[in-house]
Parts: structure tokens; C-alpha cells; sequence
């Protein structure tokens, strides 16, 4: 038993585009199954990209209003499901007034999805404040009964594994005695597509969703969109271990690093990314011929692939050769503010299920992506540690090490 000590994870709620249960999400994964397709729900005719992976239901938390529940926007259905759903899983939800429990949530784009669905209506919320709703988090904590702390964090792409790393620091102040923390987005919207779209950042393999997202392929044209969220609850192991919690991993290293080059284009300086990494490892005093599997950012963007791979080798050294690394993007599409917490869920997978999850769409890999991949299929694995990196927008850095307990 390793990483027995740090935080444990106890508890997950999601909807993704592979499904809104754990075990659901880690057959689909397992399987290599895509969950990109053509957009839905508004006119793509006119957008250069018209394909992603999409929520297609948001569940109803059991004892709710489930006609109530469906007149609340989108976005606060995903973050209400998966904040009582993870309760639940932990085994806290009946109990979730007895401690002093936080909410650490990455939102990327709380506001601007409601003004755009709004001034599609025809209204003017963007130019007057006072038509604002109260923030999300706000809302998740009176309509949950929280008691401890609540914040919103936005670091794009690396925002969920920032959650946890705070949720981690929260515990071990002592300023919470639980904590859920994760990312949600729902950002498959039209200006969202328009914009993504004319950087010419998003794959135009229309006529193909499901081979569209291919990180690592030398074919590989751009990212596919994704939304939907996943929320986690982390304990002091102590704790998990004296109510016998089912521990999921252990949250064991964080590392964080800003090269703050461009709003959209990875830097070509890989020593801040490679820094995130050494961080981690050094937190979770784990040397890198111990990990057993990474899960790539790699989101399928002919620049960010290969200097994703530069930094793997660089810190990886001789271990490059044989530490499996593969990118669920390929599945999921890039679910932006939340891809960090889809992606550490892709590794809890890997920890509890023992296998690992493959990079689907690897067809003619990237000599400049030169790695250990885990290519089109599931590979059995004895999973104890393993990374998740995300490298968000704005040249936000982040590595989280998850140890099995």
C-alpha cells in the first residue's frame, strides 16, 4: 500500500460524454469508445468545425423535483449533479451537515453562457449587471446545506487539477474536514465553436467525428469540443479509514507552473511545463521510473502534442521507453475548464479497473510524439501511481500524482 497517508478520493459524481456513473465512464473508456459526434442542438451549417461530445442527460439528484430541476440552466444542473452525486458516492451525503465541508469548483465560463443564451433570447444581460443570478457556487452551497468554504477557480484546461490540489492544502490546514472539489463546462455553444473554431484550433474531420480527436497522429488537425463535469470528494485518510471509506487513490502531488507565452499557442519553452511535473513527483516523493501510467494533456493540436511529448521525455529520461502514456481526449474531446477532472477520473479508472485506458484514433504516430503509447486498445497494467497533466490556455502548467491505497 502506497500514498496511504495524503487525502483519499472517496466519492465522484459525473456527466460526461461517456456517461454520468463511475463504472459507465470506465467501460466506455476501456472500450475506446468515442463520445464525439455531430453537434446538436443548434445550426453548425455555417461553423468550420460542426462536431463534438456532447452531454446528452444531465440525472435529476434523487429526491428532487425533477420538472424543477430541468427549469435551472444547464450548467447548475451539471455542478448540482455531480456535487449530491458525489456526496453520495462517499457516503456523506446523509451526514453532509455534521462536518465542515468545502467546495473548490473550476468555472470557466460562468457568466458568458449565460449572456449568450440569453442574448440569443434577445435580452441585454451583458450590458447590465444587476440582471445577473447569484454565483454558482453560492447556489451549489445553500441548495446542498455546505458549511465550510466555497471558491471558484478558473485556470482553463488545468482548473480541475488546481481544485484538487486546494482541496488538498484545505485539508491539510484544517480548515475543512471534507471537501468536493472538480470542474465543470458546458461549453459546446455556438460562440464558442465560432471561436475555437476560426483559430483553426478545432479538427474539420466533420465527415468523421469519431476519428477526429487523434492526439499523438501525425494526421492529428486540432481538438475536438467537449463538455460536462466531475466532482470529487476528498477526506483526510484518517477519517475515510476509520468510517470505512472505499478509497479511490490518494491525492499525493501537485505541481504547478505559469509560462504566461500566449493566450491559446503552447510555449515553445518547455521548462516551465517540465518544472509542474517535477513538483509533483517531488511532493509525492515519487521517482519517475515508479509511474505506471500517464495521462497525457495531449489534446490533438499539431504544436501542443509534440512539445507535451518534448516535456514527457525530458523528465521521464531512459522511463519514456516504457511509461504508458495515452490521451482520453481522443474519447471524450477536450471538455476545456473540466478536462483536468475528466482526466484524473480517467486515471482513477486506470487505478481501480487496473487497466489502462487507450489513445483511440493512433493510426500513424508522430515521430516528434516518440512515447510509450497505449494505442487504439485497453492495456492490462498493475496500476500504483499514476499522473495526470493538464496544460491550459494562458500557459497555466499543472501535474497531479495519484497514488493507489
Amino acid at each position: 500500500m502506497i500514498g496511504s497517508e495524503g487525502p483519499w478520493i472517496t466519492g465522484v459524481g459525473a456527466a460526461t460524454p461517456l456517461g454520468d456513473t463511475f463504472d459507465a465512464i470506465a467501460d466506455r473508456l476501456l472500450a475506446g469508445q468515442s463520445g464525439v459526434d455531430r453537434v446538436r442542438g443548434f445550426d453548425v451549417s455555417e461553423h468550420p468545425s460542426q462536431i463534438a461530445a456532447q452531454v446528452d442527460r444531465i440525472p435529476c439528484p434523487a429526491g428532487w423535483d425533477i420538472k424543477a430541476f430541468g427549469r435551472r440552466p444547464r450548467l447548475e444542473q451539471l455542478a448540482l449533479w455531480c456535487c449530491a452525486a458525489a456526496l453520495r458516492d462517499a457516503g456523506w451525503w446523509d451526514h453532509r451537515a455534521s462536518v465542515r465541508l468545502g467546495l473548490i469548483l473550476g468555472l470557466g465560463a460562468e457568466w458568458s453562457l449565460i449572456w449568450e443564451e440569453d442574448a440569443f433570447r434577445g435580452g441585454d444581460r451583458v450590458y447590465d449587471p444587476r440582471q445577473d443570478t447569484e454565483p454558482l457556487v453560492k447556489i451549489i452551497r445553500r441548495e446542498l446545506g455546505l458549511s465550510g468554504p466555497t471558491l471558484t477557480l478558473s485556470a482553463a484546461c488545468a482548473s480541475g487539477n488546481h481544485a484538487l490540489a486546494l482541496a488538498k492544502r484545505w485539508l491539510e490546514l484544517g480548515w475543512v474536514d471534507l471537501c468536493l472539489a472538480g470542474a465543470c463546462d458546458m461549453a459546446v455553444t455556438p460562440m464558442a465553436l465560432a471561436s475555437f473554431g476560426n483559430l483553426r484550433a478545432l479538427s474539420r474531420r466533420n465527415a468523421e467525428p469519431r476519428a477526429a480527436s487523434r492526439p499523438f497522429d501525425r494526421e492529428r488537425d486540432g481538438f475536438v469540443l467537449g463538455e460536462g463535469g466531475v466532482v470529487f470528494v476528498l477526506e483526510p485518510a484518517g477519517m475515510a479509514r476509520r468510517r470505512g471509506a472505499r478509497p479511490l487513490a490518494c491525492v499525493a502531488g501537485h505541481g504547478a507552473s505559469s509560462d504566461a507565452y500566449h493566450p491559446v499557442i503552447p510555449s515553445p519553452d518547455p521548462r516551465p511545463a517540465i518544472a509542474a511535473m517535477h513538483q509533483a513527483l517531488a511532493e509525492a516523493g515519487l521517482d519517475p521510473h515508479r509511474i505506471d501510467y500517464i495521462n497525457a494533456h495531449a489534446t490533438g493540436t499539431p504544436v501542443g502534442d509534440a512539445m507535451e511529448a518534448a516535456v514527457l521525455r525530458t523528465v521521464l529520461d531512459r522511463a519514456s521507453r516504457r511509461v504508458p502514456v495515452s490521451s482520453t481526449k481522443s474519447m471524450t474531446g477536450h471538455l476545456l475548464t473540466a478536462a483536468g477532472a475528466m482526466e484524473v477520473l480517467a486515471c482513477l479508472v486506470a487505478i481501480r479497473r487496473q487497466a489502462l485506458p487507450p489513445t483511440i484514433n493512433l493510426v500513424d504516430p508522430d515521430p516528434e510524439c516518440d512515447l510509450c503509447h497505449v494505442r487504439g486498445e485497453a492495456l492490462p497494467q498493475l496500476v500504483r501511481a499514476a499522473i495526470s497533466n493538464s496544460f491550459g490556455f494562458g500557459g497555466s502548467n499543472t501535474c497531479l500524482v495519484l497514488l493507489a491505497v
